[in-house]
C-alpha cells in the first residue's frame, strides 16, 4: 500500500485563529482507500519553508498533499513553492486564466490581475480545474513520488479531493485494498483497567486495537487492512465479537452512537420518563439529557449542592415535572482534585454516589455527564435483568 502525507499551508494555522479539519477530513478518505498516512505538518505563509517541507515528505512518503496557499494574494505561495521543491519553474496555463475569468462572470464580477497568477502551475503539472471556487489545483509527478496541492478552502478541497484526487490516485497507484475502522465506546471503565482486560489484543498486527480515553469514558479503535471491504470487516467484527464478550455491558456503542443515545433507546424500551437537576456543570447535563428519548424537563441549581441537599432538591423536582425517574448531579471544581455527587431517585429507591476527576476543572463537566448519564444506563440495564 502506498504511503501518504499532509502538508497545511497557512500562518493563520500556526497562529491558532482558525482550526484545522482539512486533515481530519484527508486522512479518513486515504484510510478508506488503503492509503497509509504516517505524518502531517503544518507550515505557515513561507516559501522557503514550504519547499523544504516538501522535499523532506517526498523522501518519505509516496503520496504529498497539500492544501492552502492557493489564493491570488502575495502571501499564497504554495504553486512556486511546490515548483521549487520539484525543481521546475511555474508556467501560464491559458485554460485555467479562461476558466477563473468564467467562473467570476458567473457571480458578475471581473477578476483582478493578481488572480491572473492562479492561472500558474509548476512546469508539467496536471491541472485540476476548481468548479466550486477560483483557485485551481495541481498534481507534479516525481521520480520520487506525486505531490497534489488543493485549495484550504474546506468546500472547495473536499469536493476536488472526492471528484478528481480520490479517482487519480486509485488508477495511478492501482489501488485495491481497503483500511476500514470501527470505534466501540466504553464508560465507567478507566483506561489502565481496560487495558488490563485487552492488552494482548492491543499487541495485534491487523487488525491493530488501540485506545483513546476521554473525560468519563474510553474508545477503543479496530483498524484493519484488506483487500476488499468484505474481507476487512470480516477481521474488525471477529476481534469486536471477542471484545464484547470481556467487556460486556461496559461497552454502550460504536462509531457515531452516544451515550446519551444509548440512554435514550433503554428508556423508550421501558416506557419510562425522567428529569435533571444539575448544579456546577454550566448546563452540560440538560443540553445533552435534552436529546434523550424520556427527558421530561430539568433544572439548574444556582452552587453546587452537597448530599442532603442535592436530595432534597431532586425529590422536588421528581414531584414538579412528574418523572418516573430524576437524576442529578452536583459539580465541585479544583485542580486536579474535581469531585461530582450523582443522585438518582426511582421508584426502587435514593442512591448517591460520589466521583472523582483528576484532570482540568474544564473537562469537569464533561466528565460528570458521563459519569452520571453511564450510571443511569446502568440501572436501566438491570432492570433488563430483573425476573
Amino acid at each position: 500500500m502506498p504511503s501518504a502525507e499532509i502538508i497545511t499551508i497557512g500562518t493563520e494555522l500556526l497562529l491558532g485563529e482558525i482550526v484545522d479539519t482539512n486533515s481530519r477530513y484527508i486522512a479518513r478518505r486515504l484510510r478508506d482507500a488503503g492509503i497509509d498516512l504516517y505524518r502531517t505538518t503544518t507550515v505557515g505563509d513561507n516559501a522557503a519553508r514550504i519547499a523544504q517541507a516538501v522535499q523532506e515528505a517526498l523522501q518519505r512518503a509516496d503520496i504529498v498533499i497539500t492544501t492552502g496557499g492557493l489564493g491570488p494574494t502575495v502571501d499564497d505561495p504554495t504553486r512556486k513553492a511546490v515548483a521549487d521543491a520539484v525543481g521546475v519553474p511555474l508556467e501560464f496555463r491559458p485554460e485555467l486564466w479562461q476558466d477563473i475569468q468564467a467562473r467570476f462572470a458567473h457571480y458578475g464580477r471581473q477578476p483582478t490581475e493578481n488572480n491572473r497568477r492562479q492561472a500558474f502551475v509548476p512546469q508539467g503539472a496536471r491541472a485540476i480545474p476548481n468548479p466550486v471556487g477560483t483557485a485551481p489545483a495541481f498534481a507534479v509527478e516525481t521520480p520520487d513520488g506525486v505531490v497534489i496541492s488543493l485549495p484550504g478552502v474546506p468546500r472547495e478541497m473536499e469536493y476536488l479531493f472526492n471528484h478528481d484526487v480520490l479517482p487519480y490516485l486509485r488508477q495511478r497507484f492501482d489501488l485495491r485494498g481497503v483500511i476500514l475502522a470501527r470505534v466501540l465506546h466504553t464508560a465507567g471503565m478507566p483506561e489502565s483497567a481496560l487495558d488490563e482486560q485487552i492488552g494482548d489484543l492491543e499487541r495485534l498486527s491487523n487488525p491493530t486495537v488501540g485506545l483513546l480515553a476521554h473525560p468519563g469514558q474510553v474508545d477503543i479503535r479496530i483498524t484493519a487492512k484488506a483487500e476488499s471491504e468484505a474481507a476487512a470487516q470480516a477481521m474488525i467484527a471477529e476481534v469486536e465479537a471477542e471484545l464484547r464478550r470481556r467487556l460486556g455491558t461496559r461497552i454502550y456503542g460504536a462509531d457515531e452512537e452516544t451515550l446519551e443515545g444509548a440512554v435514550g433507546d433503554l428508556f423508550a424500551a421501558h416506557g419510562l420518563t425522567f428529569s435533571v437537576l444539575e448544579a456546577g456543570l454550566g448546563g452540560e447535563l440538560l443540553r445533552r439529557a435534552g436529546k434523550v428519548s424520556g427527558f421530561v424537563g430539568g433544572e439548574m441549581a444556582a452552587a453546587p449542592l452537597e448530599k442532603d441537599a442535592l436530595l432534597q432538591k431532586l425529590r422536588t423536582c421528581c414531584a414538579q415535572h412528574q418523572a418516573a425517574w430524576v437524576l442529578g448531579v452536583s459539580l465541585f471544581t479544583a485542580e486536579g482534585a474535581n469531585r461530582a455527587l450523582v443522585a438518582l431517585i426511582r421508584p426502587q429507591g435514593e442512591e448517591v454516589r460520589a466521583f472523582h476527576f483528576g484532570g482540568p476543572p474544564q473537562m469537569a463537566p464533561n466528565w460528570a455527564t458521563n459519569m452520571a448519564l453511564n450510571l443511569l444506563r446502568r440501572r436501566l440495564l438491570a432492570l433488563e435483568e430483573t425476573p
